[in-house]
């Protein structure tokens, strides 16, 4: 049995002892069984040493793995200062983690480390006339500039994965983003630094004079130290800084040691927050930040070009240049191949001319739209003067260079501009969906040279992958010749492992004759160090070697990285001596590459999860959003799910403590199929590992009763009322938590004699003759609908109806299989789904559509029997099944309905499984043209889950998740909710009784019908 990991709000009980294991260090065979015990002494915050928490924090975003020490989430820099102490006087290495989306593996070691986006995010102050904010480390940049918005200011460095990225990550790596073309890296607005020292000393760097260093260099304590290494630098080693260091824009590798010598020749001032800057949490750990602010551009403006080739696209940034864009941005063949065959971007890269390889996003920044189109139009005219520009071009800066661009599509419009924008970000997610053995790595992803220089560079390394037979594709900032460079590899061979080592050599030699960078963007790490020797020379690397000793004496401060001794082939996540065994045969259909394996691995650890753990936005991950805890996320499962069965975690997978602690918390929202920007299915993945936990441990009686719904409400109906005043008696919802492990705070549900299908029959079947109905509708009774909702199944009748449709409730198609799947029951839930398909494809033969009032249902149909079965039968049922809602958009039927609603606004909040497939939209549409104001919320799960809510050992998790959608709600200027999930509406009731439950939105359909 593991150490395990404690759970908390998460399952609401311990289940086991906090690990107080004897921890050998480094092999080195000296045992530290105190180790634990002195830093949970020592701390407010959470101490965690267990094997599970250990895993979760041993990798990043990279393509590296290394088991941490430990982990500590500190709540206040003393907390910081009392580790660092400790860890100081007993030579343990401490690693500062942001959020851990690291490029190139900096964020990853064998040392404890200090998370700090747990509990040190707050926002600490603004001074709006000043433009400076103060801020903890743990801060995310999109939570930051949250605070920012309302004073029409910001903090300029814009990393595409902002919401993830925090504060002292973004100094740490000395981050800049998109704009930097307009903006300053990280240094560039680091006003002051609240750091811990080594040794544990609790300091502030800011502006000092140069005239001051000799006065603050006189002593011997560490901070003294540190300005006498830095006056050192100054006097002895400007001309060599200099020289050597390239002159761009983005240079992130090395010490920042040119910034520190530009701000003496500028203002004759030495910040040492700034030469943390890039440090990678070397040199010291930043606990909060004072950072200068911008403002926000009043108005943008976007034109996309065009292009036959990637080189000819590369020629022409130097001149675009000349206009002085805020940003210019790449996407090559690769990506524009591949997102033709993503339906959020095909409409898009269609409209693009034939034989467009490849394009250059140019966007400006203005203060109204006219100037706005005034800029392009003067770009359009120097680079493209037969383009039909929207206004006359203004003093074109030339005429004469050469045109390379084929066409230019223009975007004024805020969607327009925010899909042509969405597209060229989708370059890394789409990168990241291959499940083979072949993936783009990330070790020579973001190289840079100046931009003049962009054609040769390229052309050069494309003879390089050609050489040793891969490709790469090219995208992101192109305007200051950084660009994002991913060779395809298979590094779990020895040959792919050579050839990553070759190519890192042979483009850190093309980087250096071109005047460039090894990292523009992303930083040293574990991937690019060793080449820091080489491009900064002999002098400059003993340089950076004595800074670190002046601040680090014993190397405990992330060892390894930025003038260590990383060699860039090891401790990676696949490798030659990878193994994978999932010890068990899955039983669902797979259509990726490697099947399960390859699902299982596709987690790159890019925080996509992780973006919106108190915000909205997406699905993904509902659990890390209620929790702020690595192991409810995606990324924390999926790579738990790998390493218990690569031997990470020997003999993991089907204990009690794996399925409990990693699997059962995910609540199969799917949203990360469709958020996740590899699109991991964690829900696919935890039904196929917990079916087999099923087949060697059992199932429990619990699930088998949640499973077949159907009897248990059949039951209840046969019985109404009788049943309904039972289940109301006092003591009952005590009696069901004792007995069924019920949370007793739920209501149970209250059942009809008279079903919906009784109903159906009872009125003698549709009013809408089949021989008269342009569509005819199986209209499915599902459960809930029939035994304890029949009122919505009603609606639906009426309103399909409305719309001439000629509907038939079947008899012999009732519950889909969802509740078994939703129990990892998949041999129940296959029988379910087998006599379904049976019964339906004959019908859907001859013309019938499928149409389920249960969202959940719907996507089971149109997605999950896919993964349970094959064939054509299978594969007609799912492409002829459809929402209620969904239903009448996409054939637009309430085209022939006739509406009388009064203007009434409704809220509505989405079912997590329709926004996960992309069909949640079609019910808003139909609410607004049958005349409702409708506010659609950006809301994730609601926390139901289905039977999840119910559970005694899932409440509070249930209500955690609600609670977020709760003052969504509540923040709404809606008159009444609506949502289509029975579980999404049981969930709002509980919390707002005093309305009832929300209405089905078919519901307000019907009600909107003239003459209802």
């Amino acid at each position: 049995m593991s150490d395990t990991y404690q759970s908390g709000l998460t399952t609401g009980v311990d289940v086991a002892d906090d690990p107080r294991a004897n921890y050998d260090y480094q092999g080195s065979g000296i045992e530290r069984p105190d180790l634990v015990d002195d830093l949970d002494s020592r701390v407010d915050g959470d101490v965690r040493f267990d094997s599970y928490s250990r895993q979760l924090y041993a990798t990043d975003a990279s393509a590296y793995q290394q088991l941490p020490i430990g982990v500590v989430s500190p709540r206040s820099t003393e907390d910081v200062a009392a580790v660092m102490e400790y860890c100081a006087d007993n030579e343990i290495p401490v690693l500062p983690r942001g959020g851990g989306t690291s490029l190139a593996g900096q964020a990853v070691n064998e040392a404890v480390v200090l998370d700090f986006k747990r509990h040190m995010n707050g926002f600490l102050s603004v001074d709006p006339d000043e433009r400076v904010a103060r801020a903890q480390a743990g801060i995310t940049l999109a939570r930051l500039n949250d605070h920012l918005e309302e004073y029409g200011l910001k903090y300029a460095p814009d990393p595409a994965w902002g919401d993830k990225s925090v504060l002292g990550g973004c100094i740490g790596n000395n981050t800049t983003g998109a704009h930097s073309l307009k903006y300053h890296k990280a240094d560039g607005y680091i006003e002051s630094v609240e750091t811990v020292l080594a040794d544990g000393t609790v300091t502030e760097f800011g502006w000092v004079d140069v005239d001051e260093l000799d006065e603050l260099a006189g002593d011997a304590d560490s901070e003294s130290r540190i300005y006498a290494e830095v006056q050192a630098i100054l006097e002895e080693h400007t001309g060599e800084i200099e020289a050597k260091f390239p002159d761009l824009k983005r240079n992130v590798s090395g010490y920042n040691l040119d910034r520190l010598v530009k701000d003496v020749n500028e203002r004759g001032q030495v910040n040492v927050g700034r030469l943390l800057a890039g440090s990678e949490g070397t040199l010291a750990i930043v606990t909060e930040a004072e950072v200068s602010l911008e403002p926000i551009p009043s108005e943008t403006s976007v034109v996309l070009l065009t292009y036959d080739d990637v080189i000819s696209a590369m020629e022409d940034v130097a001149p675009i240049l000349e206009h002085d864009p805020a940003a210019v941005e790449v996407m090559d063949d690769v990506l524009l191949d591949l997102a033709r065959d993503t339906g959020q971007f095909a409409d898009l890269v269609a409209t693009l001319p034939d034989g467009t390889d490849s394009t250059l996003l140019v966007e400006f920044y203005a203060d109204s739209i006219a100037e706005g189109k005034q800029k392009v139009a003067n770009l359009l005219a120097d680079r493209l003067p037969a383009h039909d520009a929207e206004v006359a071009p203004e003093n074109p800066t030339s005429t004469d260079a050469p045109i390379n661009a084929v066409d230019a599509l223009e975007a004024y419009a805020p969607d327009r501009q925010a899909k042509f924008w969405k597209m060229r970000k989708s370059g890394l997610p789409i990168l990241l969906s291959r499940t083979g053995d072949d993936k783009h790595w990330p070790f020579v992803e973001d190289t840079a040279v100046p931009a003049e220089n962009l054609p040769e560079y390229v052309a050069d390394i494309q003879d390089v992958f050609d050489e040793h037979g891969t490709f790469a594709s090219y995208y992101a900032h192109a305007g200051p010749g950084v660009l994002h460079i991913r060779p395809l590899l298979n590094i779990k061979t020895q040959d792919g492992l050579d050839t990553m080592a070759a190519i890192s050599e042979a483009l850190t030699d093309l980087v250096v004759e071109y005047d460039g960078s090894i990292s523009g963007e992303h930083g040293d790490g574990r991937a690019r160090t060793k080449w820091n020797r080489k491009l900064y020379g002999d002098q400059l690397w003993d340089v950076f070697r004595d800074l670190k000793s002046t601040f680090d004496p014993q190397g405990l401060l992330n060892p390894g990285n930025v003038c260590g001794d990383h060699d860039p082939t090891e401790n990676l996540r696949f490798d030659p001596e990878y193994s994978f065994d999932a010890d068990f045969d899955p039983v669902l259909n797979w259509e990726n590459e490697n099947g399960f394996q390859g699902m299982a691995e596709l987690c790159h650890g890019c925080a996509g999860c992780e973006g919106h753990q108190d915000t909205t936005g997406g699905t993904m991950c509902p659990t890390y959003r209620a929790t702020d805890e690595e192991i409810t996320s995606t990324r924390g499962r999926a790579n738990m799910l790998r390493n218990a069965m690569n031997g990470e975690l020997p003999d993991e997978l089907f204990t009690d403590e794996f399925v409990n602690e990693v699997l059962d918390l995910c609540i199969a929202c799917k949203g990360c199929k469709n958020d996740c920007p590899s699109g991991v299915d964690m829900a696919k993945l935890k039904a196929e590992v917990t079916h087999e936990y099923h087949q060697r441990e059992g199932i429990p009686l619990r699930d088998r009763l949640f499973a077949n719904v159907e009897t248990l409400f059949k039951l209840g109906s046969t019985f109404a009322p009788v049943s309904n005043i039972a289940m109301s008696l006092p003591g009952t919802n005590l009696m069901a938590e004792k007995v069924m492990g019920i949370a007793r705070e739920r209501d149970l549900p209250s059942f009809h004699r008279r079903t919906f299908r009784k109903w159906m029959r009872s009125r003698g079947g549709s009013t809408v003759s089949e021989a008269d109905a342009e569509r005819k509708a199986l209209l499915i009774a599902d459960p809930y609908t029939d035994y304890t909702h029949p009122h919505v199944g009603k609606a639906a009748v009426e309103a399909l109806e409305a719309a001439g449709v000629h509907v038939r409730v079947p008899n012999d198609v009732t519950d889909s299989g969802r509740p078994a799947f939703s129990k990892s029951m998949l041999d129940h839930a296959r029988s379910t789904a087998r006599e379904n398909v049976d019964t339906l494809a004959p019908l859907v033969a001859e013309g019938w559509d499928v149409v389920t009032v249960e969202p959940s249902d719907a996507v089971m149909y149109q997605s999950d029997y896919q993964s349970l079965l094959s064939g054509e039968d299978v594969d007609a049922v799912a492409a002829n099944t459809y929402g209620v809602c969904e239903y009448i958009d996409r054939f637009e039927l309430d085209q022939g309905m006739s509406f009388d609603a009064d203007a009434e606004s409704l809220t509505y909040h989405g079912h997590c499984q329709q926004k996960a497939t992309r069909k949640d939209h079609h019910a808003v549409g139909v609410l607004r043209r049958a005349g409702y104001e409708v506010d659609a919320l950006d809301s994730s799960c609601c926390g139901m889950a289905g039977s999840f809510g119910y559970q005694v050992e899932h409440y509070s998790m249930s209500q955690a998740i609600g609670n977020i959608l709760f003052g969504q709600v509540d923040d709404s200027p809606g008159e009444q909710v609506v949502a289509p999930g029975a579980s999404c509406r049981t969930q709002l009731s509980d919390y707002d009784a005093q309305h009832g439950e929300p209405p089905h939105p078919i519901e307000r359909v019907a009600d909107a019908l003239a003459g209802n």
